[in-house]
């Protein structure tokens, strides 16, 4: 057993991770970052969401990656939208969802447009064929070159298979962690980037479960009474093409038939730059039935509902190109959207999304992000909107901790919220914004929660973070790779 010092320990190795590590130790910290599993990347890996969606706030780390990515052949690619089944071409058959293939003359500042001047209805989005783009990517290497970037820092150590077993915490300060082989880590700040907050849990923090009643925050879409739905999970499969077309056999223990609901679900799939296909089922599991059963047993069960569901695609009269396609990969983790969430400083609310970052006043913006209130499974919808918003860096402090932050979709978000500013660049951003405020509080020897946000913003502005809006041509001059 060892005693180890640090100036930050990062728990979890997906988005927010990745960002808060990379900022601190670019910043001069010496930084620990922990990861249970064998590799980095989080849900943009070992979850299948091999691609970020587009939306504003991408200009930082996430344009690094994708820059890097770009010098590697195949690795990375900006797709369009081809097919969708709320927009059928004519003369061809319906899509089981819909389609998004890579386009060589789209650019990385492309796929940073989403929000539109007015509401769009479903025809008036896809029927014209949405001009929205999405940057894919290989997950090994996405992973390869997230590794060289920490790397070349000097002052980041990467512990993989690697969880605590303890937080020990004294008078609202967290003095150390305990990890599964006995080895104490002590360090000056924590980020707690895992999947479902578990550093907070562990440290006592305050946590929101489910769907908040109106009255709770008076969203408007909220449900009149509390509930314990969360947003629903996804299996993310992969396939790939082969020479001649083939039905898959069926195992005998999978029905043919759907029959967790009354029709297989739409997916969303968007194409590799080798040729492969990403399939995302919308949903695979409603978020009450994967609390019910517990991640083993869900995962299982929902690895028949894929076998299940490429069945169903490779049959249907209306597909049969699939029949030229085979399962190459199932993820080995579930996509959950949604668990729990940290009570902090502030709460992002339905409020603050709506008004958008013309009506914000908080003076603590950290991150953009667009993302529509994208809540799947029952009772779910997608609700696009009108301007990016802002998220303060006071969701990142949770209550009751110094010297703890949060950077991962379990931070301070209502439920509404967080179906909108869940996804990976969103997350990069927040872990970017909380490596840099633990350098600030190092720097000038303060708690996280008197770092100067001003100051915070400028650093943040100054590694081409993207806080303004509408965007300033100089940054638009920066991104466009024409």
């Amino acid at each position: 057993m060892s005693l180890l010092h640090y100036d930050l320990c990062v728990v979890g190795a997906g988005s927010g991770g990745i960002g808060a590590a990379l900022a601190a130790a670019r910043a001069g910290l010496s930084v620990l970052l922990l990861e249970k599993s064998d590799t980095l990347g989080g849900n943009a890996v070992r979850g299948g969401v091999h691609n970020w969606e587009p939306g504003v706030g991408g200009t930082d780390f996430a344009f690094e990656i994708y820059q890097r990515l770009r010098a590697i052949p195949g690795a990375v690619a900006i797709t369009r939208t081809t097919r969708h089944c709320c927009a059928p071409l004519p003369g061809l058959p319906t899509y089981p969802g819909g389609e998004a293939l890579p386009d060589p003359a789209a650019t990385y500042l492309d796929t940073l447009q989403r929000h539109s001047a007015h509401e769009y209805s479903l025809v008036e989005k896809f029927g014209a064929m949405t001009p929205w783009r999405a940057v894919v990517f290989e997950p090994e290497a996405y992973s390869r070159v997230v590794a060289e970037m920490l790397a070349e820092t000097g002052r980041c150590s990467v512990r993989f298979n690697t969880a605590f077993r303890e937080v020990r915490v004294r008078d609202g300060h967290v003095e150390s962690l305990i990890l599964d082989n006995g080895d104490e880590v002590r360090a000056k700040f924590f980020v707690d980037s895992t999947a479902d907050a578990k550093l907070c849990q562990a440290a006592g923090c305050e946590l929101m479960r489910g769907q908040e009643g109106r009255d709770t925050f008076n969203e408007p879409d909220a449900p009149a009474q509390p509930s314990a739905k969360i947003n629903a999970v996804t299996l993310i499969y992969r396939i790939m093409p082969r020479a001649h077309a083939a039905i898959d056999p069926l195992p005998p223990d999978v029905p043919a038939q759907c029959w967790w609901q009354a029709s297989f679900p739409f997916s969303a799939n968007f194409g590799y730059p080798n040729g492969d296909l990403n399939i995302n089922m919308l949903p695979t599991m409603q978020g009450e039935e994967f609390l019910r059963l517990g991640y083993a047993a869900a995962y299982a069960e929902c690895r028949r509902r894929v076998l299940a569901h490429w069945h169903f695609l490779q049959t249907h009269p209306d597909f049969p190109e699939f029949q030229r396609y085979t399962i190459h990969w199932i993820a080995p983790a579930l996509g959950v959207r949604e668990t729990v969430r940290v009570v902090g400083e502030s709460i992002l609310t339905q409020h603050d999304i709506a008004a958008g970052i013309s009506r914000q006043t908080d003076p603590d913006l950290i991150a953009l992000a667009d993302h529509a209130m994208d809540r799947h499974g029952e009772g779910g919808g997608c609700v696009e909107l009108k301007q990016p918003y802002g998220v303060p860096y006071r969701c990142l402090l949770p209550r009751g901790v110094d010297n703890l932050l949060v950077a991962c979709r379990g931070a301070s978000f209502s439920s509404i919220s967080a179906s909108s500013c869940r996804l990976s660049r969103t997350m990069l951003a927040l872990g970017h914004a909380a490596g840099t405020a633990c350098a600030l509080a190092q720097k000038h020897t303060l708690p996280l929660r008197q770092v100067p946000v001003e100051e915070l913003r400028q650093r943040l502005r100054a590694q081409n973070a993207e806080l303004d809006w509408p965007r300033p041509p100089t940054a638009m001059k920066r991104l466009d790779e024409k």
